[in-house]
């Protein structure tokens, strides 16, 4: 599937349709722990919403909770080793689904300018004005 250019009507368009869509949710198949969950939203606007899909957010969802195991044992000196192997899980994951630096700043500008651009959309709106949002 070849990709819009980020400058696009119809990019333009599709960031307005993610920024309306919400926020994603973990699949069904998928226990996401209360802990991860704020990890699991930073991920969410890691990749803009259209791009991804099921294996990813499975996969997103083990990375936000290692993240969320890492973080509430990183105090502890005993336990070094296993945080370090965290880390190492992490780096891993984050690069399996894009969402390393160089992924969203780097070299994918198209994918850091579509995700710009559906941000845009998602602060663009004037409260007097109705805009579309997802109900649940």
């Amino acid at each position: 599937m070849r990709q819009t250019r980020s400058d696009s009507a119809t990019a333009a368009v599709q960031a307005a349709q993610n920024a309306a869509a919400g926020p994603l949710e973990p699949p069904a198949h998928v226990t996401l722990p209360a802990e991860a969950r704020p990890f699991w939203d930073a991920l969410m606007r890691n990749r803009p919403r259209h791009r991804w899909n099921d294996a990813d957010l499975a996969n997103a969802a083990i990375l936000a909770t290692t993240q969320a195991q890492a973080l509430a044992l990183i105090g502890d000196l005993e336990q070094i080793t296993t945080v370090d192997r965290l880390a190492r899980r992490i780096a891993s994951l984050s690069r399996l689904l894009h969402v390393h630096p160089e992924a969203t700043e780097g070299r994918a500008r198209e994918q850091g300018n579509e995700l710009g651009a559906e941000r845009e959309a998602e602060a663009d709106h004037d409260p007097l004005i109705p805009t579309l949002r997802a109900v649940a």
